[in-house]
């Protein structure tokens, strides 16, 4: 048998359940797409079976990150209000902003931009949340990332729906035109908050979304005003609040999840609802240190996100496990807490999990799809390496990644992208 890629003598991080935590000289066969086998050792079939070969002797071997909330358009205002609390960032320069420049072009344009930069930083997965996302979804079409994307809802005028009344609605058409048409792009439907979305917007919504079974997003007490801004609520915490109308399950992706106590964090255990942990977006902000270690001492599923450029200012996962790992251990007085590991995995199956989509990506396992990353570790600040995993969550960067394989196909070579 013939395979597409053979990558070999590589030290392979297949962040699975079933497999040993590291795997010293080993190989991948990809062959249509798929992660055909993952070895250790010397492979039986010889190079010549493989149309590409991938000598990775210096490289460490690991799924693509999973970036599980972008917005991917916003790269274009990166930089444009910093230092500023949220409510000030949105009301005041952001949402202006959106109403001026945001159209199909930009949308597009941009989030070409934001595509790229995250292919070249190791990302092969991202989870977006915009409007126009018929813009975004043809940029992210062309270049060969692996994403879930959802139109935005607001009740308010916005940028391709300027009457509020047809929010949903704009949603559902999204979310219907783009099922199915592509195996690696994923429809969802994006609500932008409980302060933006009144509760029958949500759960109509919820309910569009909960139809043909796809994921379902929400900005969710990010702030410590933010259950202030909630109209007609009456519950003690913003949690309570979209678990009482109903819009928390398992397939409800809560981005941010900063201002919950006990209470709230036993709700989304028992709705089984992924969260989206943004570190450094929310310390740009001041919004908070969302409760991490409590969470997954609750058995919550967090995957990790950037958030956008204009309150992250770049799309580096690697960054974002650093600032993680080490935001946590300072908030908790506890050196032990987030560990290396365990941030490599809310970047990697962890978030393929929050995604609903772990059974395709995330982990490096025979039957997935191959969205591999190829990080250098002979770059001078990441010698010697004792520990693949404290590599990767302390040193490594996104520039460190040289290879990205999504789908089986080359997208990033020797740090350029592919055409």
């Amino acid at each position: 048998m013939t395979y597409d890629i053979l990558i070999r003598n590589s030290t392979i991080l297949p962040m699975t359940s079933g497999t040993s935590g590291v795997l010293e000289k080993g190989y991948i066969r990809i062959k249509d797409g798929v992660i055909e086998k993952v070895g250790q050792g010397t492979p039986a079939e010889s190079s010549a079976n493989a149309e590409v070969v991938i000598d990775a002797s210096s490289k460490i071997v690991m799924p693509g990150l999973v970036n599980c909330h972008t917005h991917l358009p916003m790269s274009m205002f990166r930089g444009l209000a910093d230092d500023l609390p949220l409510d000030v960032w949105l009301n005041e320069h952001i949402f202006p902003a959106e109403a001026e420049h945001v159209n199909p072009e930009s949308v597009k344009r941009f989030s070409e931009h934001s595509v790229n930069e995250m292919l070249l930083s190791g990302t092969t997965c991202c989870c977006d949340g915009y409007f126009l996302e018929q813009s975004v979804a043809e940029a992210v079409i062309e270049s060969g990332i692996r994403a879930v994307l959802g139109h935005g809802v607001i009740d308010f005028p916005a940028p391709g729906v300027p009457d509020p009344a047809e929010n949903v609605d704009a949603a559902v058409k999204f979310a219907g035109d783009l099922a199915g048409r592509f195996s690696r792009v994923h429809p969802s439907i994006f609500c932008h908050s409980p302060y933006t979305c009144s509760e029958k917007t949500l759960v109509k919504a919820k309910q569009a979304a909960d139809e043909p079974g796809i994921l379902f997003q929400i900005h969710a007490a990010e702030t410590e005003r933010e259950n202030e801004w909630v109209g007609g609520n009456t519950d003690r915490s913003v949690v309570a609040y979209l678990d009482r109308i109903g819009v928390l399950d398992e397939k409800t992706l809560l981005v941010h999840s900063v201002w919950v106590d006990d209470a709230d964090l036993k709700i989304i255990r028992d709705r089984g609802c992924p969260v989206a942990h943004c570190a450094q977006s929310n310390m740009k902000l001041a919004s908070g240190i969302a409760p991490v270690p409590a969470m997954l001492a609750a058995g919550i599923t967090i995957g990790m996100g950037t958030d956008g450029c204009a309150s992250n200012n770049n799309h580096d996962l690697f960054e974002e496990m650093d600032t993680a790992a080490k935001l946590h251990k300072c908030a908790n007085s506890d050196p032990c807490v987030t560990s290396a590991e365990t941030v490599v995995k809310m970047a990697t199956i962890e978030g393929a999990k929050a995604l609903g989509i772990a059974d395709i990506t995330g982990s490096l396992e025979e039957g997935k799809r191959a969205d591999i990353i190829l990080v250098d570790t002979e770059r001078p600040h990441l010698v010697p390496a004792y520990n693949p995993f404290s590599l990767i969550a302390y040193a490594a960067r996104g520039s460190d990644v040289t290879d990205v394989i999504v789908d089986g196909i080359i997208r990033v070579k020797d740090s350029a992208l592919q055409p």
